[in-house]
């Protein structure tokens, strides 16, 4: 079963120190070393991206930065678990990496990725 982590903080324009990054890493090289990581990765700030939208037929483009988020994605990891539970506590961990080094909130989705239609959810 697959899943994708998607981690939502508020843009404040604080970086991740070196020891954060650094523990990050290690995790994610641990969890690609047992087979369980597909890819990861963090996001630059909203004032470099653009959002796409389909409303009614007709498709507009908004470039960054998005006032009107309150939260915004931050990162991302897809796992390749046994189960929600195996991909929660890979999230418990990745939580507990920030704790005496990140002093925002941090709140992160799991949802389980939707896999070919013989295979199921």
């Amino acid at each position: 079963m697959r899943f994708m982590t998607i981690v939502k903080t508020r843009e404040t324009g604080a970086r991740p120190s070196p020891e954060l990054i650094d523990r990050i890493m290690k995790l994610g090289e641990e969890a690609a070393g047992q087979g369980k990581m597909v890819g990861m990765g963090g996001l630059a700030p909203t004032a470099l991206g653009a959002r796409a939208r389909l409303a009614n037929g007709k498709i507009t483009v908004t470039d960054g930065p998005f006032s009107e988020a309150k939260e915004v994605f931050g990162g991302f990891a897809i796992y390749d678990v046994a189960s929600k539970k195996e991909a929660l506590e890979w999230t418990r961990r990745f939580l507990e990496a920030h704790i005496g080094l990140w002093d925002q909130d941090l709140e992160v989705e799991v949802r389980q990725m939707m896999d070919e239609p013989s295979k199921g959810c």
